[in-house]
């Protein structure tokens, strides 16, 4: 394990960090470590539970996407706003930026949460570190994240003070839809072991995360470990059990209306936090056809999209996504357009969004916005394994 984060460490210097040149890159793939000769079998299923491992190479043979306008200068804004070593940062304006545009997000010690935010809409639309327009960007990105991997007896942590545990959640799902998508036996380990440590901060009585390892959880910082299982799942890695048992656990205590909304803490009717414990049932083996679950997806679509709180529209996106039929083609019609009128056009934020004046928005920024927006705009590709629907699960 340590001889690879310290490959991946080099690897980060190798690469050139002036102007992608998309040209020169051809179609040869980006490794992270180039020495590695890639393997084109399946990611084989590992998971102690019934639910399905993807196909990886059916993944990486589906991964090319043609890539529309809206996509594209999302992508480009962000791929602008990469740091020299591979990272991003929430105060955007750092780096090659030079301040050019505003909203930046205050939450500036939050490298791997902000790296690994900005590396999803990539992944989401089959971009990764050895295919795509976006080779470079990805790599380094990836590579960023594992040279920052902190190592001990409970596994791999990318926890930081300021990101807290959501850094951790956020960068496993990244390096597992990685993973899922190329099938690098390079990151397997590290993916391995930061489910690993997932599992070890699960609070061990309530079966929830949040800022800490072990404290007892909420529904916002839960539902994006939930997802990391679910993407470790789906890339064939070993999933306890015990932990998926105990996250239902968490989602059954904050639960309302015998099932249809979720709170924060405690039983409750949050907008954001209902779209969230929706979707996590279905990572946990929930089915759609529950009563409950069908009266959880009325009464979010039915608040329809929020013209400021991308939080809450991407974790509703992707519960209404699992519904399909009508209500999904209404509200991803609702969304994009919404997301089309507020679209940056103009000057360097050209492809980005800064909506609203939340806690989270002042924290993330612009950065944090455009991430959110593109996983929106991207969902019904389904490149990421926690977006894809099973339809015998229908």
């Amino acid at each position: 394990m340590q001889k690879a984060v310290e490959q991946v460490a080099v690897q980060v210097k190798r690469i050139e960090t002036g102007p992608l040149d998309l040209h020169a890159l051809g179609d040869a793939p980006i490794s992270i470590d180039q020495t590695i000769v890639q393997d084109d079998s399946p990611a084989q299923e590992d998971s102690r539970n019934s639910n399905k491992a993807v196909n990886g190479k059916q993944r990486r043979d589906a991964s090319s996407i043609d890539l529309d306008p809206q996509n594209v200068s999302a992508l480009q804004w962000l791929a602008e706003h990469q740091l020299p070593d591979g990272s991003w940062n929430f105060d955007h304006r750092t780096g090659p930026c030079g301040g050019r545009c505003d909203g930046a997000g205050t939450a500036t010690g939050a490298t791997n949460a902000a790296t690994a935010m900005a590396l999803l809409p990539f992944l989401s639309l089959g971009q990764s570190h050895q295919r795509g327009e976006y080779q470079q960007t990805v790599g380094r990105g990836v590579a960023y994240l594992v040279s920052k991997a902190k190592h001990d007896k409970n596994g791999t942590s990318f926890h930081e003070r300021q990101g807290t545990m959501y850094s951790h959640g956020l960068a496993t799902i990244v390096l597992c839809e990685a993973y899922g998508l190329t099938g690098d036996k390079q990151l397997k380990d590290v993916c391995q072991s930061a489910l690993g440590f997932i599992d070890y901060a699960q609070d061990p009585v309530g079966g929830g995360w949040r800022y800490s390892p072990r404290q007892p959880g909420d529904t916002s910082v839960s539902g994006w470990h939930v997802s990391a299982l679910k993407s470790g799942q789906l890339a064939g890695l070993t999933v306890p059990d015990k932990t998926l048992i105990g996250a239902s656990r968490f989602f059954d205590s904050v639960q309302s209306d015998a099932g249809a909304k979720f709170g924060y803490t405690t039983p409750g009717a949050r907008r954001s936090t209902t779209a969230i414990g929706l979707m996590s049932r279905i990572h946990l083996g929930g089915k759609r056809d529950h009563e409950a679950w069908q009266r959880g997806i009325d009464y979010i679509q039915k608040i329809g999209p929020s013209p400021s709180d991308l939080y809450f529209n991407f974790h509703a996106t992707q519960a209404i996504s699992q519904h399909g039929g009508e209500p999904w083609t209404k509200w991803q019609k609702s969304v994009g357009d919404l997301l089309h009128k507020t679209q940056a056009i103009d000057g360097h934020a050209t492809g980005s969004w800064h909506t609203g004046n939340d806690h989270s928005t002042s924290r993330g920024g612009r950065l944090y916005c455009t991430s959110l927006a593109t996983l929106i705009l991207a969902i019904h590709h389904r490149k990421l394994g926690i977006s894809q629907v099973e339809e015998d699960d229908r």
